[in-house]
């Protein structure tokens, strides 16, 4: 792997919270499913386009690119070891022969200038280090008029996982969990904020849209809860409290889902920013 800005986010995805998401690939796919279609929708490969995927995870959305772009090829980056292997053994699988998966850094990879006609990303473009210099970066990788898509946490508001957590917050210390700007899961959710970053990493015809899914959470309440606090900020907010405020959380977190029980599945809304934009040429 080539050097790396953010040693933190190299950390966390190569220890637990990497080791998860490999181990639950189809959970998580279940739960981020219906932005494939309007973020490959907005991205509109073609048969031959070369497409680079940011942040691309256990490689989901590389291999829908993939098959998209039968002609060309398809790429995806991200900093997680153990969701590359996934990744790598997926596309091994489906025998998608043009796709390559890389373990690099992208704020500061070494692409070659205009290796790329379209990027995309599906939630991995939250945690740069520098999010200017990182969509620099991946502008240089764009050929002339090539152009980027990607969907990123919105105003959390309307998330319904994370008005799950809220109702904790007389247990745990919910605190800013949610609170736009920053660096973190919602340090895009402001259009403005991404109009700016983008504007000043060089890219035109900008544009942001709102969109909202529903996602599979588990089979029930109880499957719901237990994946929701043993991952990312439900892990991070368990990790602060002791054995019986931990069970008091989970008990109350099934109580709080149990209304959204549905035919044997638990789904839940959450609310995303659809970005476009084009490098200029």
């Amino acid at each position: 792997m080539q050097r790396i800005a953010n040693r933190d986010q190299e950390k966390a995805w190569n220890g637990y919270e990497g080791n998860y998401w490999a181990n639950n690939q189809d959970r998580w796919d279940g739960v981020n499913e219906g932005f494939n279609e309007p973020l490959l929708a907005a991205a509109a490969i073609t048969e031959r386009d070369r497409v680079l995927d940011i942040g691309c995870g256990a490689g989901c959305t590389t291999r829908l690119a993939a098959r998209r772009a039968s002609g060309g090829r398809a790429s995806g980056l991200d900093l997680s070891a153990p969701m590359l292997a996934r990744a790598r053994e997926s596309a091994q699988c489906e025998a998608l022969g043009h796709v390559t998966f890389e373990q690099a850094d992208v704020q500061v990879h070494p692409f070659g200038p205009g290796t790329f006609d379209v990027a995309i990303s599906r939630f991995g473009v939250m945690f740069f280090d520098d999010p200017v210099t990182a969509f620099t970066n991946i502008g240089r990788a764009l050929r002339p008029g090539g152009r980027i898509a990607f969907v990123c946490p919105a105003e959390p508001g309307r998330t319904e996982w994370l008005q799950a957590i809220q109702g904790l917050r007389d247990i745990l210390p919910v605190g800013g969990l949610g609170a736009p700007g920053g660096p973190g899961m919602f340090s895009l959710s402001d259009p403005a904020t991404v109009r700016d970053v983008l504007s000043r990493a060089g890219y035109e015809a900008i544009g942001t849209a709102p969109v909202e899914a529903y996602g599979t959470w588990g089979r029930d309440a109880v499957d719901a809860a237990a994946f929701l606090l043993d991952s990312g900020p439900g892990r991070h907010l368990m990790s602060q409290a002791g054995e019986d405020v931990r069970d008091r959380a989970r008990r109350r977190l099934v109580d709080l889902l149990r209304p959204r029980e549905r035919s044997g599945t638990l789904q839940l809304r959450s609310a995303a920013l659809l970005v476009t934009a084009r490098r200029p040429g």
